[in-house]
């Protein structure tokens, strides 16, 4: 298991612009809106995850995300993952999930539970 302690945190900065809206909306096959739609802020915690803290290797068991507001196209976001709880005779870490927009405001929270067996150390 990596040594993955209380508290450890990452977090990436993005902005998704107008562009990258009409991208999503062809894709998921709809019209782009005037917000970031909330898959997009969800892959950043996505990101986070597979890359960051755990890292290559996580598997998602389970998570949870409460959108408490808009994010606009050309806002910077910064998304964070925080270790809330480590259980190593299970190989399982719970991160808090937060994203914020540029002023500050919180958009989106919630928590993660990911197996860490397989993470590359």
């Amino acid at each position: 298991m990596p040594d993955l302690i209380l508290g450890a945190r990452a977090e990436c900065k993005r902005s998704f612009s107008a562009e990258d809206l009409a991208s999503y909306a062809g894709l998921a096959g709809g019209a782009p809106g005037d917000t970031v739609p909330e898959p997009l802020i969800g892959g950043m915690f996505s990101y986070l995850l597979g890359t960051r803290l755990p890292g290559p290797g996580t598997n998602y068991l389970k998570q949870r995300i409460v959108f408490l507001g808009p994010a606009r196209p050309g806002e910077q976001l910064i998304a964070a993952v925080e270790v809330s709880r480590v259980r190593p005779e299970k190989d399982l870490i719970y991160l808090l999930t937060t994203c914020h927009g540029a002023d500050g405001r919180l958009v989106a929270e919630g928590e993660a539970l990911v197996l860490v067996k397989d993470v590359d150390v």
